[in-house]
């Protein structure tokens, strides 16, 4: 998670192209570390409730997931409100942790194939009511505004229920019991301490690599230029638009959105996005004429 939030500060300052890390390799490590993250609060719940549950625990870890959710929201609002937080890996995690708790008791086979629905159900599932803003979180919305951190509850409560599954199979052949008489030979401080505060680390981590990195942009400013701009706009225009339409029509679609950008002489905001209501207005003209000439 360090390292991905690292490249992604890399790439805010100017070190990398854009949209390095959502595309290609970076953006399949992405979804692995938050895929990580939710089968782990699968297996933590089963570990934690599945014998009995302990009402007290649950509440104080949800109330500090769900302040630290919201504290991340808000600040993201104030800081980035065009791309704003508004259901993140915290979020998801709080409410994740509601519905695997009515879900606890369900054998493992009905949690897999209850997994394979939710991850599946986002490319069947298109009805126009779902497309409100009060119900993006749900995941099946088609018309869902950029946000630096958006795990809505359709696919990713999949990863939570594979958790949950693997958990009580783990549990029922024993793996359990044996990976906990298991002592390593090699301990790393650091890393436990990181695993035992694992919310605050997460909440720490990156304040601390972006302040670092912005100390260096003040030091070695970075020299990207145009041309990397646009290579990394490409890159990421065409990954997202082959997935619904053709290879050929869609490098002339993000090429028509470069050129205009370069006769505009906003080719930063390819990368930076739209900052005020002018640029967005721009952005969306820019788009609807693109779409349009194809």
């Amino acid at each position: 998670m360090a390292i991905y939030h690292f490249t992604w500060d890399l790439e805010f300052f100017g070190y990398l192209q854009p949209f390095t890390s959502v595309t290609g390799g970076w953006k399949l490590f992405a979804r692995c570390i938050a895929s990580s993250f939710l089968f782990l609060v699968g297996v933590s719940l089963v570990l934690a409730h599945a014998r009995s549950f302990k009402a007290g625990p649950f509440a104080k870890r949800l109330v500090m997931i769900a302040g630290a959710a919201a504290a991340i929201s808000l600040v993201t609002w104030l800081l980035m409100p065009e791309q704003f937080i508004f259901f993140g890996i915290l979020h998801h995690i709080a409410v994740a942790s509601v519905l695997g708790l009515l879900l606890l008791h369900f054998p493992a086979t009905l949690l897999a194939a209850l997994a394979v629905l939710v991850v599946a159900a986002p490319h069947y599932v298109h009805w126009p009511f779902l497309d409100q803003p009060v119900l993006w979180w749900i995941g099946l919305s088609r018309n869902v505004p950029a946000s630096n951190d958006y795990i809505p509850i359709f696919p990713w409560f999949g990863a939570v229920l594979s958790g949950m599954a693997a958990a009580k199979v783990a549990q029922s052949t024993g793996f359990i019991d044996r990976l906990a008489a298991w002592r390593p030979g090699l301990r790393i401080p650091v890393l436990g301490w990181a695993g035992r505060h694992s919310l605050a680390f997460y909440l720490v981590h990156q304040p601390v690599l972006i302040s670092c990195v912005w100390i260096m942009a003040q030091l070695y400013p970075p020299s990207l230029d145009a041309a990397d701009v646009e290579a990394g706009f490409m890159r990421m225009c065409t990954n997202q638009c082959v997935q619904s339409r053709e290879q050929a029509l869609c490098e002339s679609y993000c090429g028509c959105i470069v050129e205009e950008a370069r006769a505009a002489e906003r080719t930063q905001v390819l990368a930076r996005g739209a900052e005020d209501e002018e640029a967005t207005r721009w952005v969306q003209d820019t788009i609807a004429f693109c779409a349009r000439s194809q």
